[in-house]
């Protein structure tokens, strides 16, 4: 929109360079007797969208609208009687609107009773591509043949009687037809993204444990809640034999596709390498690591949790590689952080791991979790943080492991406000109460 010459002809897309301040038109002023009878002209019958209606602060109204493009924004101007503008209404307004197909919009609008001065006619206007200021007849000659613009043209005018080009040319149907193949383009490619990442997301859900194996002297529960379609964050359950069984939570370097490749890919080595870990746990985690250091980039690695348990005897011997420190709630209310054995997977080919042990009692409670816990934030920036999730636990703690991981989560999330960046991967495990325990609480009287 806006004043039109044939020299405008050779148009090219412009876009918004970054690297320029913003510089726009805000609108195009066209004078009109009565601003709501222009704006019913104008949304109804040319199918415009209303861009403002208000007042300004000096109390005047300002009505604008914009074509469906929302390209540009005329302002319905309504200047007083016997004003210089009020003069200038019903006159040629020198705005040109461009359609892809003339004809269709002008039937389409004369249908709506839009009063057209002429039916459209092909225009065909020759013109110089460059500007010659001085040239020689030997230049002339070897100047630019003149092209030739072909189009469509026809005018209308709206309910005032100010009139508007309506044209259509060659340049701008092939410079249409180009953008809208990209768009298509770009919609399918769009689709095609986010189909793969559905499946991607239903693949990586399988491989998060299906089933609980089932143990006598503890109850746990466990859930990753992923901040996008897929995530890096793990966490299993795996029976090791002979009524040891291992709980494990990970934390994948990076995001989105890789992250969750190279999650799959410590989930397969884990589960494959558990045949080993009858009452080697070290060799275990050294055949583990290096696997991962051979199949990932040197920028890749994981944190790891590993608890193995035993169901008899009530023991836990881990390795925290490089992972935020597990919490041990005692019965009796102390709280021990399971820190850091050894470094994270993966960075290194000669690495090691240290195992400790710890015997757990009668209504102990575990907890794994990963930093999209912790490192939750809400408006202020503040985190959630570990001194929060310790409260949340304590004030929970009553609840079965299932109900308490949920109440946790529910805590977190209310934090941030449910705005999650990082996935969310919890497991609490709470030692059961053996009826010798029982009775002693209950004394006496019982």
């Amino acid at each position: 929109m806006g004043s039109f010459s044939t020299k405008d002809a050779d148009t090219s897309v412009v876009g918004v360079n970054s690297h320029l301040p913003f510089l726009g038109i805000h609108a195009v002023n066209v004078f009109v007797r009565d601003q709501d009878q222009s704006l019913r002209f104008y949304v109804e019958q040319l199918g415009f969208d209303v861009a403002f209606d208000g007042r300004l602060q000096a109390g005047e109204r300002w009505v604008a609208v914009a074509p469906p493009d929302g390209s540009a924004v005329l302002a319905l101007i309504a200047p007083p009687p016997h004003s210089k503008q009020y003069k200038l209404i019903g006159r040629a307004t020198g705005i040109v609107f461009v359609a892809e197909d003339v004809i269709a919009k002008f039937e389409e609008w004369r249908r709506r009773g839009v009063r057209f001065l002429n039916t459209p006619r092909l225009r065909r206007v020759k013109y110089e591509r460059h500007l010659v200021t001085r040239r020689s007849t030997e230049e002339a000659a070897g100047a630019p043949e003149p092209s030739v613009w072909g189009g469509i043209f026809t005018r209308f005018e709206d309910v005032d009687g100010n009139s508007f080009a309506l044209v259509g040319y060659d340049e701008v149907n092939r410079t249409v037809e180009a953008q809208r193949r990209l768009a298509a383009q770009k919609l399918e490619f769009e689709r095609r993204v986010a189909q793969e990442l559905e499946i991607a997301k239903q693949v990586q859900a399988r491989l998060f444990p299906q089933q609980l194996p089932a143990m006598q002297t503890l109850e746990y529960a466990g859930t990753c809640i992923q901040a996008h379609q897929v995530g890096g964050d793990y966490h299993d359950f795996l029976d090791l034999g002979r009524g040891r069984f291992g709980l494990v939570i990970g934390d994948i370097s990076g995001k989105g596709i890789a992250a969750a490749l190279l999650m799959a890919n410590l989930q397969a080595n884990l589960r494959s390498l558990c045949a080993i870990a009858f009452d080697e746990l070290e060799r275990l985690l050294r055949s583990v690591n290096q696997l991962f250091y051979e199949n990932t980039s040197e920028s890749s690695y994981a944190t790891l949790f590993f608890a193995e348990y035993d169901d008899k005897l009530r023991r836990l011997r881990y390795a925290n590689c490089g992972h935020l420190p597990a919490l041990l709630f005692r019965r009796d209310g102390t709280i021990e952080r399971l820190d850091s054995t050894c470094t994270v997977l993966g960075l290194f080919k000669e690495w090691d791991c240290s195992i400790i042990e710890r015997g757990l009692l009668s209504g102990d409670t575990l907890v794994l979790y990963t930093d999209g816990i912790t490192e939750s934030f809400n408006h202020a920036g503040e985190e959630f943080g570990e001194g929060r999730l310790i409260e949340a636990l304590q004030r929970h703690q009553e609840l079965p492991p299932p109900a308490l991981m949920e109440a946790v989560v529910t805590d977190v999330q209310e934090f941030s406000a449910k705005e999650q960046h990082d996935d969310i991967t919890l497991i609490v495990a709470k030692c059961r109460v053996d009826e010798r325990q029982r009775a002693l609480d209950l004394g006496p009287s019982a």
